[in-house]
């Protein structure tokens, strides 16, 4: 019987993999069997080192997203059938003080590159007549306001909105595009959260789970999604928040 969870015979791309859930997601993709392009600013040498060393096939690639049409032509006749779009960045300042320079930055990495990103991938796969997944990283700031994180909230409730519009435009062509919305996870862009004492604890106090997430456990989503047990998944933005949105 066929492994349903398996990447055999798959090749992914994941972008922003040299740390954190992107790294942890590409390291999944490998160990399900995909091979795997790791695309990042700087060169994910680290990561490619995990995935290799386990016996996993990856090479890198350098993408850009200050430049949102960075992707635009990395997947013509390249094979790729998944793609994780995971590069974000976050700028925190109060709402009162926040700068055209950081609402321009983030929105430009985290929603125009990912739409961008996407619809390449995509007509590579239409031109071609072939099926894929697309995973998008969400976040709980796609359903809550938040705090001091205006852009970032902005630009994660249209990565749930894009994830709809695309699932609705694709799903009868064999494309499936889905998100996964991670909770509080222990990545750099949590840091600031983490060294507050005050913020750490009130955080902790909401997740029923009673610990931050680790990278690992937003890979096991990712690879589920991109897998054939997925193929009748389109449109979901799946929580991996420890309870926190169920509070």
């Amino acid at each position: 019987m066929k492994n349903p969870f398996s990447l055999q015979g798959h090749k992914a791309l994941v972008t922003g993999s040299n740390t954190g859930l992107g790294q942890a997601i590409a390291i999944g993709l490998a160990a399900a069997g995909a091979e795997v392009i790791c695309a990042a600013r700087r060169p994910p040498e680290e990561t490619l080192d995990l995935i290799t060393e386990a016996g996993g096939k990856a090479i890198g690639l350098s993408l850009d997203f200050v430049d949102p049409m960075a992707a635009r032509d990395v997947f013509q006749d390249q094979g790729v059938d998944i793609l994780v779009n995971n590069a974000g960045i976050i700028r925190r300042a109060d709402a009162v003080d926040f700068t055209e320079e950081d609402w321009d930055a983030v929105i430009d990495v985290n929603l125009k590159a990912l739409f961008f990103t996407t619809q390449a991938f995509a007509k590579e796969l239409l031109a071609k007549g072939r099926p894929g997944k697309v995973v998008n990283i969400a976040s709980l700031l796609s359903f809550q306001g938040g705090i001091r994180v205006p852009s970032y909230t902005a630009a994660k409730h249209g990565v749930a909105g894009l994830t709809k519009l695309l699932a609705n435009e694709w799903a009868a062509k064999g494309i499936n595009v889905n998100a996964v919305a991670p909770g509080y996870i222990e990545t750099n862009n949590t840091e600031a959260l983490r060294v507050d004492a005050a913020r750490n604890k009130a955080i902790l106090d909401r997740i029923p789970a009673n610990r931050w997430g680790r990278p690992q456990d937003i890979a096991g989503a990712a690879v589920f999604l991109s897998s054939p047990a997925a193929d009748y998944i389109h449109g979901a933005v799946l929580n991996v928040d420890g309870g926190w949105m169920a509070r």
